[in-house]
């Protein structure tokens, strides 16, 4: 182990468990209440030949939790004829149970109703399931309310007798994953088979920005060995259209992701599904290529939409609520997007029938969107989520209303410094450049993936002299720059989307401290360590 890693996992504090992951670590399942219900339901279900409806959700974790649940029903000697999915409409249904899955249920003649990455709230919709004399299994993450609904079982590790942090952390595929775990420890699954499930955990874990403590770790370790040599035609199709040369947490998040959840954002959730379930290449290819063309147009309403806001303002509210007439696909993105741009959190809101506004929202640090759409239940037709993301339907003549509580409720909270979350911090100063090599890029491979709870590893280099600058791309945006330490070694570093004063920066071998990341760059078959700026120190 070298002197830098060990400093590293020094300052993050990490176990030894964290950075030698077990898969054996894994919290018991059990743990989860209800877990033995389910176990005993789902063996019930296959030895009557019963079948089987899985309603899951629109975006990455609730399409890759779907896959699991159904998968892992198979393993468990489920027929696949008598398994189905149902995903929701994003435009038509929204967020939840939808009243169509009891109609779904009917024609199918389905016994047995699971969720996927929703279900805590929808009281109503598992009654009349129990009326018509369906059971119905609740897999989820997300907050409850005060009761829990009547399903037979609900597995929610959000649920107030679930002590462990670690599960509280899971996503909505991570939670699935747990019934296929209990599966494996009652001998329903042969063990060792439900691994081959990881590749997708560590996907929709990701995507759902869920924190990396010990069991998503552990998850998403092993879920990048899973990936790298995934048996998933449709993955592999979909990872070849979007270029994907170093499997990490930022193509899972930046390139893998984006693709899969433009199809819920734009179309049906159902384009993404398929390409995870197809086993013919021509098929997939298609798939990945249609998910590409969606991506692409997701960017480009994307953008425009961000301009609109910015020609409008923003006001200067501590939240921002940003009211037109954009694709409700993109609005969780539009509002990250003014969170990084202006260091506050962000409601979005377009309208989406007459007289209604649907949004989505996104915070950070100590400011809760969930909390916040309790706060202002009165004026809100629905709402609901995380702490750091959340959605809401709001009628027009409540706009007003809805800005004004948000903001008060802010108000009320007095945070403080709530910018030091987003600030850049290095974890560690490096003042030789030899310690950043290619060795040290494989000991970070032991505590990936990156992200909530475990961000990708900052440091700030110590008085390097500025050597070249170079403005890359068509239109001269991006910068490239070569700097050296004392000991003469040299580094290169890139920005993209580069800030002006960035740009101009002369090679008059001045001292600079930047703050990065790094990366393995290959070309020409030579590989190197590459820095990505995040800042710029100028001294």
């Amino acid at each position: 182990m070298s002197k830098l890693f060990e400093r590293l996992i020094e300052k993050r504090g990490f176990s030894d468990d964290y950075i030698n992951p077990r898969y054996d670590g894994l919290d018991d399942p059990f743990l989860l209440p209800g877990m033995e219900k389910v176990v005993e339901r789902i063996k019930e279900a296959v030895e009557r030949g019963e079948k089987i409806l899985i309603y899951g959700d629109y975006d990455v974790d609730g399409v890759t939790a779907s896959a699991v649940m159904s998968e892992t029903l198979c393993l468990a000697g489920a027929k696949a004829e008598n398994i189905f999915i149902m995903l929701p409409d994003r435009f038509a249904d929204g967020y939840g149970m939808s009243p169509k899955l009891i109609k779904r249920a009917n024609k199918i003649g389905a016994k047995l109703v699971i969720t996927v990455d929703c279900g805590s709230r929808n009281h109503d919709i598992i009654d009349e399931l129990n009326t018509l004399g369906i059971d119905c299994i609740v897999t989820d993450h997300h907050e409850l309310g005060e009761n829990l609904p009547e399903a037979l079982a609900v597995i929610n590790p959000k649920r107030k007798d679930v002590l462990n942090q670690n599960l509280k952390d899971l996503a909505g595929v991570g939670v699935a994953f747990m019934v296929a775990l209990a599966l494996v420890k009652n001998g329903l699954v042969k063990s060792g088979q439900e691994k081959w499930l990881l590749d997708l955990v560590l996907i929709g874990t990701i995507c759902d920005s869920m924190t990396f403590s010990l069991d998503n770790h552990i998850l998403g370790y092993f879920g990048l060995k899973v990936l790298s040599k995934t048996r998933r035609v449709g993955l592999k199709e979909l990872m070849k259209k979007a270029g994907v040369k170093n499997l990490n947490s930022e193509a899972i998040g930046f390139q893998i992701g984006p693709r899969l959840n433009a199809a819920g954002r734009l179309e049906t959730a159902d384009l993404a599904l398929n390409l995870i379930q197809s086993d013919l290449a021509p098929g997939a290819a298609a798939l990945a290529e249609k998910l590409e063309e969606l991506n692409k147009k997701r960017k480009i309403e994307q953008n425009s939409a961000i301009s609109d806001i910015k020609e409008h303002g923003v006001g200067e509210d501590p939240v921002i609520v940003a009211v037109g007439k954009w694709h409700e696909g993109i609005l969780g993105i539009i509002a990250g997007r003014l969170l990084e741009e202006y260091a506050r959190p962000a409601f979005v809101l377009s309208e989406v029938g007459e007289g209604i506004y649907k949004g989505s929202g996104r915070s950070f640090g100590d400011f809760s969107l969930a909390k916040a759409l309790e706060y202002a239940g009165g004026v809100i037709m629905a709402g609901g989520g995380h702490a750091a993301a959340a959605g809401v339907r709001i009628e027009q003549n409540n706009l007003y209303a809805f800005r004004e509580k948000i903001n008060e409720y802010y108000r009320s909270l007095n945070l403080k410094d709530q910018k030091k979350y987003l600030k850049v911090t290095p974890d560690l100063e490096v003042d030789d450049l030899s310690e950043l090599n290619l060795d040290f890029i494989e000991e970070l491979k032991r505590i990936e993936p990156f992200g909530m709870g475990n961000q990708e590893p900052i440091f700030c280099l110590k008085k390097v002299r500025l050597h070249d600058v170079r403005k890359m791309g068509a239109d001269g945006k991006h910068l490239r720059l070569d700097v050296v330490d004392k000991n003469g070694k040299f580094m290169k570093l890139v920005a993209f989307f580069a800030p002006e004063k960035w740009l101009n920066l002369l090679p008059e071998e001045q001292e600079i401290e930047p703050i990065i990341t790094i990366n393995e760059n290959e070309f020409n078959g030579v590989r190197s360590v590459e820095g990505r700026i995040l800042d710029i120190n100028m001294l």
